[in-house]
């Protein structure tokens, strides 16, 4: 959602001249670049275990953050409360800290007050610093002018919402959680427990900075889950589903319910019935959809710029460079309608789009937030993103993807003579560095002269990241972008998607018997 800037300046009572002011305070220690980032997010949930409502309740959150950019020195500070004395002292906290040790954790602001001639003193330095910036450069030099001039446009927002989560009581939720229950007590006579949850948050951003861009936006986010527990003879098995999309109440469907009532009970009695193969190294078959997790955990975070700048990424240097087989095409992408990935802007109020980290098999981008591509002399990618207005943005992915190839899925598998074709993991460990990685195979089977034979559990799926992109040897045409609640943690949590088509990944150690 898009509202008028007035609503948004009234929401977090400012207006253009205090942005002014506030920026000017920030920069008065010889900062290269500041930016302001209000937030005011309402957070709801709701909780069914076994048809009775255990939790529930709403909150808000409310405050600003202050950044300042000093070559590579960041000072960040935020403040609670939105009052001019309380946001003055955040910024004249944020540029003593770019000016001094360069240390980036946050700083929470008190009570500060400014008198009215010191006001007068700022407003007229904000005004003077309109013509101070130089063009960016690659060693270090000040931030260009007017990345991303004009205001957002409602006709292009990426989540428009029909029915508004603020404006619907909890009563209405009750009804769709308890219709969620009993659909999956009815697909399985063994289920003996259901967790059924929804959680949902609207936030308000208004965001400036010293390039005088002035960038807002209101993102919606609903997500529902349904954790099962069966019960065979002595045997206990787990299950579940979620879902989540930047939508309004509408999302709440019937048909949502059956989706994440079968998806709860899919492959059931597999998982009843597997076993542990022996472990070796052999082919992986990753199967379309959640298992592009390994491809966002792996890969993904390896391609995040902050890594790169400080050469902590193994794929450090090597834009240009061949990485997996030609055809390949792998992309963050913050444009999908709807998606829990997609941002109007990001944290920076850089534009949300879509990004080709790697293109026909070549390493092309790493993904930038504004320090970053100052740092690389190119353009930001709207990956800045922060958990809230109490942290500094970094560089995060948003919904990553491979897109598909041109094989048939099933011939992947027929491909393979021995190996284990993987529908879902968890539990995943990756070293950015080093580009190792551990994965927990949730579901999956043995492939067996090219058929799926034996339903597995408990191995692992071990291997580089680097060296399984380029193990890489065949793409099916059948990308999914999966749709779960999927969130990423890296010092601080972001939603997130994924997705990938059938792949078939040679050499990879699979840790069983």
């Amino acid at each position: 959602m898009i509202k008028t800037k007035q609503q948004y300046f009234n929401i977090f009572g400012v207006d253009l001249p205090q942005l002014e002011l506030l920026t000017a305070e920030a920069l008065s220690k010889g900062g290269d670049y500041s930016d302001i980032y209000f937030e005011n997010t309402t957070y709801g949930n709701l909780t069914l275990r076994d048809g009775a409502v255990t939790s529930g309740g709403q909150h808000i959150d409310f405050g600003v953050g202050i950044r300042v950019l000093s070559d590579e020195k960041t000072g960040y500070a935020y403040s609670e409360s939105t009052l001019m004395k309380d946001m003055i002292g955040a910024a004249r906290a944020a540029a003593a800290i770019a000016e001094g040790s360069g240390r980036t954790a946050p700083v929470k602001i008190g009570e500060e007050g400014i008198t009215p001639n010191e006001a007068a003193r700022i407003l007229k330095a904000s005004h003077d610093l309109a013509d101070s910036f130089i063009p960016f450069s690659s060693n270090g030099g000040r931030m260009v002018r007017k990345f991303f001039p004009g205001e957002p446009n409602p006709s292009a927002d990426r989540y428009p919402v029909s029915v508004h989560w603020r404006s619907t009581g909890a009563d209405k939720f009750l009804p769709f959680l308890e219709k969620l229950d009993a659909a999956v007590r009815s697909r399985d006579s063994r289920v003996v427990k259901v967790l059924a949850m929804l959680s949902w948050q609207v936030s308000d951003y208004l965001m400036y900075n010293s390039f005088s861009e002035l960038k807002y936006d209101t993102r919606p986010m609903g997500s529902v889950s349904v954790s099962v527990v069966f019960q065979q003879g002595d045997k206990i098995c787990n299950g579940g589903a979620s879902r989540s999309f930047r939508m309004g109440v509408e999302m709440l469907t019937d048909a949502l319910i059956e989706e994440l009532a079968n998806l709860s009970v899919k492959g059931l009695d597999d998982r009843f019935a597997a076993g542990r193969p022996k472990g070796g190294k052999m082919s992986v078959v990753m199967g379309a959809g959640a298992s592009g997790i390994l491809l966002h955990e792996a890969m993904g975070h390896a391609f995040e710029a902050d890594f790169a700048r400080k050469g902590q990424s193994i794929f450090t240097g090597r834009i240009g460079e061949k990485v997996c087989l030609e055809g390949i095409n792998i992309i963050d992408d913050a444009t999908i309608k709807g998606n829990r990935g997609a941002l109007n802007y990001d944290d920076e109020g850089v534009p949300g789009q879509k990004t080709y980290m790697v293109e026909d098999g070549v390493l092309t981008s790493f993904l930038h937030d504004r320090i970053s591509a100052r740092h690389f002399g190119v353009m930001p990618t709207g990956n800045g993103r922060r958990e809230s207005f109490r942290y500094a943005p970094i560089p995060r992915m948003r919904a990553t993807y491979m897109e598909s190839g041109s094989e048939e899925p099933g011939s992947l598998i027929e491909r393979v003579k021995k190996g284990i074709f993987v529908d879902e993991f968890s539990n995943g460990q990756v070293k950015i560095g080093e580009g190792d990685f551990t994965f927990y195979v949730k579901s999956g089977y043995l492939i067996e002269d090219g058929r799926l034979t034996m339903p597995v559990k408990d191995i692992n799926i071990i291997g580089n990241g680097p060296k399984a992109l380029s193990d890489i040897v065949a793409v099916g045409n059948d990308l999914k972008v999966d749709e779960s609640a999927w969130v990423c943690g890296k010092e601080q949590s972001v939603p997130v998607s994924c997705g990938i088509p059938t792949v078939l990944i040679d050499n990879l150690t699979v840790g069983g018997e």
